[in-house]
């Protein structure tokens, strides 16, 4: 895990650029990264124990920020996705981690959770970040990620991934779960996506 790949013509080709710097022995010195996200010209990418590293060259190279390497509780601190908004990167994983950076990606704060459940996906809109995860878990945050509140769940089905996008956060899960949100993540209801599969990403595009 760790490999990096950029592309320079929208996608048509892929260099790689090899594996993300590291440190400690195996196996936690190799950490699979699972989200990234751009902002103010840098490029931030989260995984497992904690992995954080950052490009400022459009993905060429890439530097540790911190690794959270703490290897009796090898997990507890994955992180799982990471988004930007408002000058502000915010990460989660695991056991309810959120964490946030205002300065770039090179440092990093962490934030009180708000209960234990594993998260996995994270964006911003309309200056609201929103986090979903295990248990149908839907957390927001109005104050650029410095505090969060739980939404209304509308089930119990893992979410993995969520959006934003035409003034609506919109979230994917387990045996086929959408929900979606029209007033900034407040309420949340259902939408039907015809299959019972899970689904683990959504995007937004004009």
């Amino acid at each position: 895990g760790g490999y990096t790949f950029d592309s320079s013509n929208n996608g048509s080709s892929w260099t790689s650029r090899g594996r993300v710097p590291h440190s400690g022995s195996w196996p936690y010195s190799r950490r699979d990264l699972y989200g990234v996200a751009f902002g103010n010209s840098t490029f931030v990418a989260v995984g497992d124990s904690g992995k954080i590293v950052r490009s400022t060259n459009n993905g060429a190279s890439w530097s540790n920020v911190t690794t959270g390497y703490t290897p009796y509780t090898y997990g507890s601190n994955n992180l799982r996705g990471v988004s930007f908004g408002n000058n502000t990167f915010v990460a989660v994983g695991y056991n309810g981690k959120i964490i946030r950076s205002t300065n770039d990606g090179s440092s990093w704060d962490n934030v009180t959770a708000v209960n234990s459940n594993y998260l996995y996906g994270v964006t911003f809109g309309d200056n609201t970040f929103v986090a979903v995860g295990n248990s149908g878990t839907i957390l927001k945050s109005t104050d650029n990620g410095s505090s969060w509140s739980s939404s209304s769940s509308v089930n119990s089905n893992t979410l993995y991934g969520v959006t934003f996008g035409n003034n609506t956060f919109m979230a994917v899960g387990s045996s086929g779960t959408i929900v979606k949100s029209t007033d900034n993540g407040e309420n949340w209801s259902s939408s039907s996506s015809g299959t019972s599969n899970n689904l683990y990403g959504v995007a937004f595009g004009d």
